[in-house]
């Protein structure tokens, strides 16, 4: 009867095996779920990045195009080579540092 019983014990633990958990599926469901929207998140911005910065390049190339034809208009002429001269040196330091700003935030993540 000890035979038997250590038998059955035996073939009852073997068959006990865990039994596959079904949050386990979901869990993973979900965090695939969540990558995806933090893709397609990514991607969104990406695309809103780039048609802020179009639409900036746009306004930016106005706005240099009037200021020529603004310093062309009321400075006098012995004075607009250097007056444009500075002008596009404000523009080129200011550029300068945008670019540095951009870069430090891109290697520092």
């Amino acid at each position: 009867m000890s035979d038997e019983t250590a038998s059955a014990s035996a073939t009852k633990q073997a068959n006990e095996q865990p039994a596959p958990d079904p949050d386990a599926d979901l869990d993973s469901a979900d965090q695939e779920n969540e990558e995806f929207a933090e893709r397609m998140r990514r991607y969104l911005d990406y695309a809103v990045l780039a048609g802020l910065l179009l639409l900036a390049l746009i306004a930016a190339l106005q706005f240099y195009l009037n200021t020529t034809r603004a310093i062309s208009t009321w400075v006098n002429p012995e004075y607009r080579a250097p007056f444009q001269a500075a002008f596009n040196l404000v523009l080129l330091l200011g550029a300068g540092f945008g670019i540095t700003v951009q870069l430090r935030r891109l290697t520092r993540d």
